[in-house]
């Protein structure tokens, strides 16, 4: 597929880098010259200077003949310019931009028709999402919603404290007679295990689960001692992601927030019911024991500056916060962090690839979402068609035949979530969770889920 992305920053960087490992055809357009000399030299990607809008840079890029327009710049309005003229001068079929203004998304205001934006994605709100869900569930590392929230794949470590740990996995019928989970699979010292019954999951393997949401605290219980309930969070930056973050949780719990700007921490108090905004800087030691950082039991920083929240976390830690949360928008980082002292570390980026992905990826796929640092993905898709026209449709779970490490995980159908055992027959429109361990597998899946032609 042709795409044309507007905006090489690391939004963009880090979608181009993964469209073209699937080899997908990808232009940048950045003003920055060296900066697109520096993608250019990593990435086997075409580069065009100049202004992401003018219609003229459109047309050096090969607009004319793009599949996809991706507008990832930092600015809105340049977003929407761009996704209008690719639509009407040059006949993209398909445009995405990056918004971050909900005045464009939201209420009497919405606009994206109007520049024929086809769909819009606000990394700051997928990172929010990210984080509201990482603090209902203080012992995941990752939480993600499927069937619009009905089910939900958690990753999380195990510890040695866990009910399940050291059994195997068949002992989940004894210990949770009335739950249904699937364990997906588990990676010990980064190696995969496609779990089966006899499996024993040891201390620190890396367990990939999906569960109703009602099951999902019963089955994090198996795999860690069971903590104190979070009361009291506080937020180191109040930039874009902890304002949303500070608003969505200032009715449930008591927040805090510092700002190292003046004028940003009088508007954030200004706009802020119940939140305390501090002024200062969140590698102040002296701050954060004024302010109990020992008494807090989520610390997230979430500023604009990589080594700040990496420094801010690893000091809220050393001085008593029970878990701590980075963004970290180095994705080389994040393995080098995670898990050590640092409790959780958020990568924009790779939240914002799986939502351009599921706009990409071949059938009727509801949701992408990248898994261990964009190794393997869990995806959401509907299938169609009947017996003839369906590879799926009509077959035996067991009956089906997925490359080696992928796994069916749930099954959706009419609003209750199904736990695939051998002998369930699937039918059409069923919501399907998919796990797919590596990447690269991806295109067999799609042929999976595709209808044949007499579908048609």
């Amino acid at each position: 597929m042709k795409i044309l992305i507007l905006g090489g920053g690391q939004v963009g960087a880090s979608v181009a880098e993964s469209l073209t490992n699937e080899g997908n055809d990808v232009t940048i357009v950045d003003q920055d010259v060296n900066l697109l000399k520096l993608l250019q030299s990593r990435l086997d990607i075409r580069t065009v200077p100049g202004h992401a809008a003018h219609p003229s840079v459109l047309e050096h890029a090969g607009a004319h003949d793009a599949e996809l327009l991706l507008a990832l710049t930092r600015n809105d309005d340049t977003n929407l310019l761009a996704c209008a003229l690719a639509h009407k001068q040059f006949n993209v079929p398909t445009c995405i931009a990056r918004i971050r203004a909900s005045d464009y998304v939201e209420g009497q205001y919405a606009v994206l028709e109007q520049f024929a934006v086809d769909h819009a994605i606000c990394p700051e709100q997928i990172v929010t999402d990210s984080l509201r869900q990482l603090i209902a569930y203080p012992r995941a590392l990752q939480v993600l919603n499927m069937g619009h929230g009905l089910a939900q794949m958690v990753v999380v470590r195990a510890d040695s404290h866990g009910k399940l740990i050291g059994k195997p996995l068949r002992q989940l019928r004894t210990d949770l007679p009335d739950r249904d989970v699937r364990i997906c699979a588990i990676y010990r010292n980064d190696q995969l295990i496609v779990p089966d019954g006899d499996s024993i999951i040891e201390p620190n393997d890396e367990v990939f689960f999906i569960a109703a949401r009602a099951d999902v605290a019963a089955m994090l219980g198996e795999l860690r001692p069971e903590e104190k309930p979070v009361r009291r969070v506080m937020i180191a930056g109040g930039g874009n992601i902890g304002y949303r973050l500070a608003r969505l949780l200032q009715d449930e719990y008591e927040v805090k927030i510092i700002e190292i700007s003046a004028e940003r921490a009088v508007w954030l108090s200004e706009n802020l019911e119940n939140t305390l905004v501090l002024h200062g800087q969140a590698t102040d030691e002296a701050l954060l024991e004024d302010e109990n950082i020992d008494e807090m039991d989520v610390f997230c920083a979430l500023t604009n500056d990589d080594e700040d929240n990496v420094m801010s976390t690893l000091l809220a830690k050393r001085m008593g916060a029970r878990r701590v949360i980075a963004l970290v928008n180095r994705s080389s980082y994040v393995d080098l962090l995670e898990g050590n002292r640092i409790d959780v570390v958020i990568s924009p980026h790779l939240s914002t690839i799986g939502s351009v992905l599921a706009h990409l990826r071949r059938g009727d796929v509801v949701a992408v979402h990248p898994l261990r640092r964009g190794m393997a993905e869990s995806i959401e898709v509907i299938i169609h068609g009947d017996e003839r026209t369906s590879r799926l449709v009509g077959k035996r779970v067991d009956a089906i035949e997925l490359p080696t490490g992928c796994a069916i995980s749930a099954v959706i159908r009419d609003r209750k979530v199904l736990m695939p055992h051998h002998d369930l027959v699937l039918q059409s429109e069923d919501h399907l969770v998919i796990f797919i361990s590596r990447r690269r597998q991806m295109r067999q899946i799609e042929k999976l889920i595709q209808v044949k032609m007499g579908f048609f």
